[in-house]
């Protein structure tokens, strides 16, 4: 079948869907088993925060490589290798028995961790400007539903099967099977196919990777301010992560059962979210181009209002705490759809994997210390204080950065059309 056909194209995106379902529900579950992996290995909130910065500090280093070698080589063929790489590595981390041996198989976890940049570029010459909101919600929406099986898989599944190894060796296992799929069955295409400008033409100018290209993307303003709220944005979602679920059992007195019937309801509606900010961003893109930025920044300022009032909520009012954090969930996940689509609005076709792959590493070079700052925080207070000031402190310079976007979305899109403009006339 041919890459262009519309039912293929499809088809790549239930296969992206479940390479990022099945890999959240890898990389996230850790998160619901802290408490039985610190019993396991007898750790503290401090050595608990340096295992998962351990993987985050690995990935922030390999974004660049990745995204230099998705924007190089063959998108696809890239992703396959990256998926066999996230089995044999969770495999590893099962096996070893020792807390240094776990810190390090742990950290690499975090190789596969960057490799997002390749799915997100491959779906931009899959789809034009005006879908790609969706889509990406689409794909984004696998995220909190790998969070929610990774749940189940922690606390059903694990003690049934004899605990948390044998899970890994299950999600391990999986990263190796869309691997083959991956790697066989996936096409790429040539970068730009999907811009407005080339619409219809029967044959296709192969746009290389270029560093005066990347250089460019410094010099858009745009990018910076999605850089600098990529920095603080990552933040609360790293601590939600890693520490929530402990902050539940722990502070809230929720036993497992407690945790699955308040959070599934939560994840799911955080799954609608990444559809839901997708759509909006979309509908509002055909308007202006500040559109994706006008919903990003909503988003951020209700779930930074919305999680304060959760948190400071009375440990006894169950159903209080319950409503805050839907009503967080239902904002907290507007913008990361939007984040991708703006950075491919204003960036050549042949340098996206590294616009986006810069984008991610600035992020991580902060959130990779977001879990040790967290556990330090909590030893000498408490995990809500840890929580509600990561959270609230981030995503509050995240809207001030993004009412900074809003001055500088118009010339740095409108620059890439009149660019893509350009070649087309020249081909």
């Amino acid at each position: 079948m041919s890459p262009e056909n519309s039912r293929y194209r499809w088809f790549v995106v239930v296969v992206f869907f479940f390479f990022i379902l099945l890999h959240q529900t890898d990389k996230l579950m850790i998160g619901s088993l802290q408490v039985q992996i610190s019993e396991d290995f007898q750790i503290n909130n401090t050595q608990w925060g340096l295992v998962n910065s351990g993987a985050l500090i690995v990935a922030t280093i390999l974004y660049p490589v990745w995204g230099y070698l998705y924007d190089r080589y063959a998108r696809a063929k890239l992703l396959g290798i990256a998926s066999f790489i996230w089995g044999a590595t969770t495999w590893l981390n099962a096996i070893v028995r020792t807390f240094g041996g776990f810190l390090a198989t742990r950290a690499s976890t975090g190789i596969d961790d960057s490799s997002y940049p390749g799915v997100y570029t491959l779906i931009a010459d899959y789809f034009g400007p005006n879908l790609r909101g969706k889509i990406y919600g689409i794909l984004q929406l696998a995220q909190p539903l790998g969070y929610l099986l990774g749940t189940i898989l922690a606390l059903m599944v694990a003690p049934a099967i004899g605990g948390w190894r044998n899970v890994f060796f299950i999600t391990g296992g999986l990263g190796i099977v869309i691997a083959v799929l991956i790697f066989f069955f996936v096409k790429d295409m040539p970068r730009g196919k999907a811009e407005p400008e080339f619409e219809n033409m029967p044959e296709m100018q192969t746009f290389k990777f270029s560093w005066a290209e990347v250089k460019e993307i410094f010099k858009k303003k745009t990018m910076w301010f999605i850089f600098l709220q990529g920095f603080a944005g990552v933040f609360p979602w790293t601590v939600i992560t890693y520490f929530f679920f402990g902050y539940l059992e722990t502070e809230r007195g929720y036993d497992a059962d407690g945790i699955l019937f308040t959070m599934a309801p939560v994840i799911l509606i955080l799954a609608g979210s990444y559809f839901l900010g997708g759509f909006l961003g979309d509908l509002a893109f055909k308007r202006t181009n500040k559109g994706r930025i006008i919903v990003s920044s909503i988003g951020v300022l209700m779930g930074a209002i919305f999680m304060y009032f959760a948190l400071n909520t009375p440990i006894e009012a169950q159903n209080q705490f319950f409503i805050f954090m839907c009503l967080t969930a239902i904002f907290m996940a507007l913008s990361s759809p939007n984040v991708i689509a703006t950075v491919y609005d204003v960036t050549v076709p042949e340098i996206r994997s590294t616009a986006q792959a810069t984008s991610y590493f600035i992020e991580n070079a902060g959130a990779a210390f977001a879990p040790i700052i967290t556990g330090v925080i909590a030893d000498a207070i408490d995990l809500k204080t840890a929580i509600l000031l990561i959270c609230t402190i981030a995503w509050g310079l995240c809207f001030f950065l993004y009412l900074g976007a809003i001055f500088t979305i118009d010339k740095d899109a409108n620059d890439l059309r009149n660019q893509m403009a350009e070649r087309a006339k020249g081909m």
